[in-house]
């Protein structure tokens, strides 16, 4: 019995550990992502008003910035059980039929996510091969564009984390850190 407990932490200790560095990582990219937006418009404005022109690049490389929040933002909000979920039906049910509704719309939309990074990957190989360059940064468009499959799959893995929490604890979890109860305190 206790080996079965002291293997149950170990996987929920492996699993918290990649939550943790993915969440660092998601924090990291939103914070620099935001901060560099903000720099760009501000200095892009600042040339306006004394040399009276734009920076060449300012909007292409916004583009590049809110793409990045974007898809960090999306695995953040998996992780802090953020996602507009339509609970009409869901909050009339008994405990059990909830939990394991839970286990399959977090395992659908993983799988999901998972699909969409793969096929953001093969969006961005068809992008490459032409050789397609933003104008003013003379960057290949496919670079800016790994952010997409980055943030699918790390919100993929977000879901497939929760759907594995759910399966190991007897309480529903919107996400891994996020109990159906906290959740619904803060919603009053």
């Amino acid at each position: 019995m206790s080996e079965t407990n002291t293997n149950s932490h170990g996987v929920a200790g492996v699993l918290d550990g990649i939550d943790y560095v993915i969440s660092k990582i998601e924090e990291f990219m939103m914070a620099t992502g935001v901060i560099l937006m903000a720099v760009n418009t501000i200095a892009n404005v600042i040339s306006r008003f004394i040399f009276n022109h734009s920076i060449i690049f300012a909007e292409e490389l916004n583009s590049v910035f809110i793409l990045l929040v974007t898809f960090a933002g999306v695995g953040y909000a998996a992780r802090h059980g953020r996602h507009i979920r339509m609970s009409a039906i869901y909050d009339h049910m008994s405990d059990k039929k909830r939990k394991l509704l839970m286990i399959l719309i977090t395992g659908v939309t993983a799988l999901c996510m998972l699909i969409l990074a793969w096929f953001s990957v093969e969006y961005i190989v068809n992008i490459q091969s032409k050789g397609r360059i933003m104008p003013a940064l003379g960057v290949p468009v496919y670079l800016i564009y790994l952010w997409v499959p980055v943030g699918f799959f790390v919100t993929g893995v977000q879901y497939a984390l929760t759907m594995i929490k759910n399966l190991q604890e007897k309480e529903i979890y919107l996400s891994t850190n996020l109990h159906e109860s906290e959740a619904q305190e803060i919603e009053v």
